[in-house]
């Protein structure tokens, strides 16, 4: 195991750049699951734009 250096005001443990590794993001398209490094040029583009909403909570929506 290597030594993982942690730092007061880091809550991750910070790892060497060869210890990392990339994260695959999956989104739904269409009813099903698929990895975004798949997508073509134009799919990725659209999927960068996509804006995300927090939808308002119903009890102060009622008010």
């Amino acid at each position: 195991m290597s030594d993982i250096a942690h730092t007061p005001d880091a809550p991750h443990p910070v790892l060497a750049e060869h210890e990392r590794q990339r994260c695959e993001v999956w989104t739904r398209v269409m009813g099903y699951h698929r990895p975004v490094a798949s997508f073509n040029i134009g799919k990725k583009g659209e999927f960068h734009e996509r804006r995300y909403f927090i939808e308002p909570d119903r009890q102060a929506v009622r008010a």
